[in-house]
């Protein structure tokens, strides 16, 4: 990969806040997510709106978001992802326990989950801070980490919000209450839930569901239904306070093959990002280092990949505005080692 700077031509009169989130639609557009009341108070006025399209050349194309008629928006502006047909999915990690559907120029579709007590694994109806989601179009499912409060991966209709399903770590029933802290190893397998936040998830071509189980410091794998197959870990040895604040796993994306040959796994506390072997978890390269210089990482946060291979990197840095940004790397070719 090499980095791509300056690719991303946001419109003057704007500055963004901490870009929490980046997606790629089925055009190679580049959907930004970005929090404006995180900026200092001299510069909230210029403060761009919450969602931000530029198409593949990286010019501006559309911005929206904010309070509206039917749902509420989030607080703390979390987690972006656009479905095949065009839909636009927002979440939050403060006090927000919804996701929101919203067609790609604003129009809101429909909000999953609300701020309803109780917040519980056990309620399917509530989500509690969810971090991420995807859409599988194969059976127009909505898949979401949820995330910063619950433990789970739990699955939605995409069209109706109706449940469907939830599992947690291994493919057992989330859990509430735990004695596992977030830095447990608990033997070879690691914790036996997952640790929050259960930060990010992705569904491959083939079905295979991947989940990063950010305080976990690992991904695990699991079919469309729940069940688990494998799990990977990711800077195992990350402790705090000398490494970040010891979690790793942030954000998933998929090289643009049709066998989707490499995971990518942006790695929050290491400051990089690491490729696997999709198939066989196998680790196979990184690149990156902590910094605000262009091409370095300030707390990476969330990942995605285009049709041609390249990544978008999103950092979550609030002291240093440098890093109020998303990166692109440019795909340029896959090196053979001999070992």
């Amino acid at each position: 990969f090499a980095l791509a700077p300056g690719w991303i031509k946001v419109p003057g009169q704007w500055v963004l806040g901490i870009v929490s989130s980046v997606a790629v639609d089925a055009q190679d557009h580049v959907w930004v997510l970005q929090r404006p009341r995180s900026l200092p108070d001299a510069e909230r006025a210029k403060a761009a709106p919450p969602v931000l399209e530029f198409d593949a050349t990286g010019t501006f194309v559309r911005a929206w978001g904010g309070d509206g008629a039917g749902y509420r928006w989030p607080a703390d502006e979390h987690g972006i992802y656009v479905d095949r047909a065009g839909y636009v999915w927002i979440g939050g990690q403060g006090e927000d326990d919804q996701i929101l559907k919203f067609t790609r120029d604003g129009k809101f579709v429909m909000q999953v989950g609300d701020a309803s007590t109780p917040k519980s694994n056990d309620n399917v109806a509530r989500l509690w801070k969810p971090a991420d989601m995807v859409v599988h179009p194969s059976t127009n499912e909505l898949l979401v980490a949820d995330g910063y409060g619950n433990k789970r991966v739990i699955v939605f209709d995409a069209t109706t919000g109706a449940f469907k399903r939830q599992w947690g770590a291994f493919g057992r029933p989330p859990r509430d209450a735990s004695s596992e802290s977030a830095i447990a190893d608990l033997g070879p397998e690691g914790p036996s839930e997952f640790v929050s936040p259960v930060h990010a998830v992705r569904v491959a071509n083939d079905g295979l569901v991947y989940v990063a189980d950010r305080g976990g410091r690992r991904v695990q794998v699991f079919t469309l239904a729940g069940a688990y197959v494998a799990q990977v870990f990711i800077g195992r040895e990350c402790h705090a306070p000398d490494c970040g604040n010891g979690t790793t796993a942030a954000g998933l994306a998929f090289s643009a093959d049709a066998d989707q040959r490499f995971l990518y796994v942006a790695n929050r506390s290491q400051a990089q990002v690491m490729v696997f072997d999709r198939k066989s978890l196998g680790f196979l390269d990184s690149f990156g280092q902590w910094g605000s210089e262009p091409g370095r990482f300030g707390t990476l946060h969330h990942l995605a990949s285009d049709s041609k291979g390249n990544l978008y990197t999103a950092e979550v840095s609030p002291l240093t505005p440098a890093n109020r940004r998303v990166q692109r790397f440019t795909f340029t070719r896959i090196d053979t080692i001999s070992r």
